[in-house]
C-alpha cells in the first residue's frame, strides 16, 4: 500500500513539475514575442495606410519596400471637434484606448451614431503625403459595424478633401465570400474618382443597394453594393458617412478645402 502511495505521489510530483516547467517556458515564448508581434502590426498598418493612399500595389508589400515607402507618410493627431492639428504625439497615441477612455472621448447619441461605435474619441490621427512642400494626398483612419464586427480601415483623399483615392479594411470579421468581399481588390477598385460632396456641396457619398449605372443622377457618389452581404454595404455606407461627415472629420476636411479654394 504504501508503495502505491509513493508511486502515486511521484507521478503527481512529476506532473506538477511539467506543468511547471511548461508554464514558463510558454510565458517565456510570450514576452519575447512580445516586442515581435507588435512591429508586425505596426508593420501591418502602415502597409495598409499605403495601399489606400496608392503608394505600394499588393504585390509590392515586402518589408522593404513598406519601410521605404512610409518615410513620405507624415503622421498627425487633430482635434476632431475643431479640426486643427494638437501637439498630441501620433507615434505615442493609442486612438483604439482613448475611444474608451471617457476623459479623451464622448458617447453618441442614437442619432449621431450611424456607425455604431458607441464612443467618440476627442482626437484622431490623420495620416498626410506631402509632395514638393504641398498636401498631396490625406489618409484618414475609419471604423464601423457592419454584420457581425467591427470594421477598421482607411479612406485616402486627394487634397480637394472631395475626391476619393482609396479605400481598404485592415481589420473585421465578416462572412468570407459576402461580407469579406470588402477585401476583393475588384470591390475596392470602385472608390478611386468617387466624390464625397454632390453638386450641392452636401455629403453624399456611399454604398447602394446593387450596381451603379453609370449614366444615373449622383453615379460619382455611389458604389455598388456587395452582392448577398445588404447590412455589411449598409455598414460600410454608414461609416464612411460618419467619418466623412460633421460627427468624425467633417471641420477637419472643411479646412482642407477652405485652404484649397
Amino acid at each position: 500500500m504504501s508503495s502505491n502511495n509513493d508511486s502515486i505521489q511521484k507521478t503527481v510530483i512529476v506532473a506538477l513539475l511539467l506543468c511547471l516547467v511548461c508554464s514558463i517556458i510558454v510565458s517565456g515564448a510570450a514576452v519575447g514575442l512580445k516586442d515581435l508581434q507588435r512591429a508586425n502590426k505596426q508593420l501591418d498598418l502602415q502597409k495598409n495606410i499605403l495601399l489606400a493612399a496608392g503608394l505600394i500595389t499588393p504585390d509590392r508589400t515586402d518589408k522593404a519596400t513598406i519601410l521605404s515607402e512610409y518615410e513620405k507618410i507624415e503622421p498627425r493627431v487633430i482635434d476632431l471637434e475643431t479640426g486643427n492639428y494638437t501637439d498630441t504625439d501620433p507615434v505615442t497615441y493609442d486612438q483604439r484606448k482613448a475611444s474608451k477612455d471617457p476623459a479623451r472621448s464622448r458617447v453618441l447619441t442614437g442619432a449621431e451614431d450611424i456607425a455604431s461605435i458607441k464612443r467618440l474619441e476627442n482626437e484622431s490621427k490623420v495620416f498626410l503625403v506631402r509632395e514638393d512642400g504641398k498636401l498631396a494626398k490625406v489618409i484618414l483612419p475609419v471604423r464601423g459595424y457592419g454584420l457581425w464586427s467591427t470594421l477598421y480601415g482607411f479612406v485616402a483623399l486627394k487634397p480637394d478633401a472631395n475626391t476619393v483615392v482609396g479605400l481598404g479594411f485592415y481589420e473585421h470579421a465578416e462572412t468570407p465570400g459576402l461580407g469579406g468581399e470588402v477585401d476583393n481588390p475588384n470591390w475596392k477598385s470602385q472608390w478611386p474618382g468617387k466624390k464625397v460632396l454632390d453638386d450641392r456641396g452636401e455629403l453624399a457619398l456611399e454604398v447602394v443597394k446593387g450596381s451603379v449605372d453609370a449614366g444615373m443622377p449622383g453615379a460619382e457618389n455611389k458604389v455598388d453594393g456587395l452582392s448577398g452581404a445588404t447590412l455589411t454595404s449598409k455598414g460600410v455606407s454608414n461609416l464612411v458617412q460618419f467619418w466623412l461627415g460633421d460627427q468624425g472629420f467633417g471641420p477637419y476636411l472643411e479646412k482642407l478645402r477652405k485652404e484649397g479654394a
